[in-house]
């Protein structure tokens, strides 16, 4: 049964609304002003939210900019007698699903709750794909740093503690975080990734907290950035040793705060993140180094995780092999090759100088290359051909 809040300071519109919906089947909860309809927002789920404009305490359009921010898939329908079209267009521009005047036409209201539900359903359908399609990966091996690994996310994933994540490029930093993710009471919600080594310096800050139209040159419209991107999830943080320190300081704001400011903007923003960060450099020489705050080291680092290197973990190369095989050769469409056992040991003998990012590599050369069976020689003439 779908949830529908009714928000009006008038008590006969909230009677008639919610005696006409419950009799369409709608569940109904009402609130008789926008501060006690945002409190209710805020602490129940609902498919649908009916607003008036013209309310004490807090008006339909502060309502809806507090909403939007709170959880801005519920389809919110403005309500209201002293509607304008300047009004209308400013609700539907702030992310309102539809604007009705009063009194509500009985049908439009239903056709338009309608098209809400159908709308709710298609985000929540979409959320479900979108985990299907980038479902995450196996963490491959049994080794016992791997085993130490998964035990700890399985004790750590549930909590709120901030973790960080170390280990040379190509580990795996950003499939623990992934798995840190799912295990985690936040898994319904974004998990944002941000690479702070790919983003020049000074774009990092509008990256991660957004920036306001005409903030600067190039600011054209409005963006929102990866904090409030990833409200109600996680935010990953991949080669946190990278970023700039201004920002740093203002990432350290945000987790003792729980609010941002966009770039250019004045208004905080409160956002509800848990943060998860990697880097493959040694954090604290950096900070002697005068590159990092201690301060932010600490915020970040409640777990640490440290993530081996193939090299330390030789044991876990056939199974990892074995799974590269079956993935690659599917996506070829071709059967799965086998490898014998020679070429396998050559493979445990190789130095991973590129991690497990550099041994998916090896493995789909060496499909592409081989006969039906991935031999010794197959692997000495084209792991590294130039070494």
């Amino acid at each position: 049964m779908s949830n529908i809040l009714i928000i009006d300071d008038e008590r006969a519109i909230r009677k008639t609304l919610g005696e006409i919906l419950s009799y369409e089947g709608y569940k109904i909860e009402e609130a008789s002003d926008g501060e006690e309809g945002l409190k209710k927002f805020r602490e129940s789920t609902f498919d649908v939210v009916l607003c008036d404009i013209k309310m004490p305490k807090l008006d339909g359009i502060e309502f809806l900019d507090k909403a939007r921010e709170a959880n801005p898939d519920v389809p919110i329908i403005m309500i209201s007698g002293h509607g304008t079209i300047e009004t209308a267009v400013e609700a539907v521009k702030k992310g309102a699903f539809d604007y009705i005047s009063k009194p509500p036409d009985l049908n439009r209201l239903l056709i338009t709750l309608r098209n809400a539900m159908d709308k709710t359903s298609l985000v929540s359908e979409a959320k479900v794909l979108k985990r299907k399609v980038s479902r995450v990966q196996d963490m491959i091996g049994n080794s016992p740093a791997i085993q130490r690994i998964k035990d700890t996310i399985e004790k750590v994933a549930p909590t709120e503690a901030r973790v960080m994540i170390t280990g040379e490029n190509g580990v795996g930093k950003e499939l623990v975080a992934r798995w840190l993710h799912e295990k985690s009471n936040r898994a319904s919600g974004p998990l944002v990734e941000v690479n702070c080594a790919a983003i020049p310096g000074e774009l990092i800050e509008s990256e991660l907290f957004g920036h306001e139209k005409g903030s600067f040159t190039s600011a054209i419209k409005q963006r929102i950035g990866k904090f409030e991107q990833a409200n109600g999830g996680t935010l990953f943080l991949d080669e946190i040793g990278d970023m700039s320190l201004s920002a740093q300081a203002k990432v350290l704001r945000a987790l003792q705060e729980g609010k941002i400011t966009r770039v250019g903007g004045d208004k905080e923003i409160s956002v509800d993140v848990r943060v998860v960060a990697a880097t493959n450099k040694d954090l604290l020489k950096e900070v002697e180094e005068k590159n990092f705050r201690l301060d932010l080291y600490h915020r970040l680092s409640v777990i640490l995780i440290h993530v081996p290197s193939l090299n330390e973990r030789r044991d876990d190369i056939p199974q990892l092999v074995d799974k590269f095989l079956e993935n690659i050769c599917a996506e070829y469409g071709i059967a799965k090759k086998e490898i014998e056992k020679p070429a396998m040991e050559a493979l445990k003998e190789y130095e991973w100088t590129g991690n497990i990012r550099e041994l998916k590599n090896v493995v789909e050369r060496l499909v592409i290359l081989s006969g039906k069976s991935i031999l010794k020689e197959d692997v000495i003439n084209n792991v590294s051909p130039k070494r």
